[in-house]
């Protein structure tokens, strides 16, 4: 799913809701859902990729958009305004 595609399904969604033919929780699970997709097939510019943490720490779900791990780890790590030594994850592309 390209950028303009994704917003274009978010605006979708955000229609239903004030149309009243979607409640939030509805429109939060479409959202998220059109969000995901985005990112798993999110083709950057050159080398960019999406990257997500998994674990038991505050990191674990996290997803972020990298040239490489090492990178992703740092994105990770300022997110949650912590070293990035310290994150107890695993950091995998997507």
């Amino acid at each position: 799913m390209d950028r303009i595609s994704a917003l274009r399904n978010v605006e979708e969604a955000l229609r239903d809701f004030e149309s009243g033919e979607s409640d939030l929780a509805a429109t939060e699970q479409r959202v998220v859902t059109i969000l995901r997709t985005y990112a798993t097939d999110f083709e950057g510019e050159t080398g960019l990729r999406a990257y997500q943490a998994t674990g038991d720490g505050r990191a674990h779900g996290l997803v972020v958009v990298a040239e490489n791990e090492s990178e992703a780890r740092e994105r990770i790590a300022d997110l949650l305004d912590e070293d990035p030594t310290t994150i107890d994850a695993d950091v995998s592309p997507v």
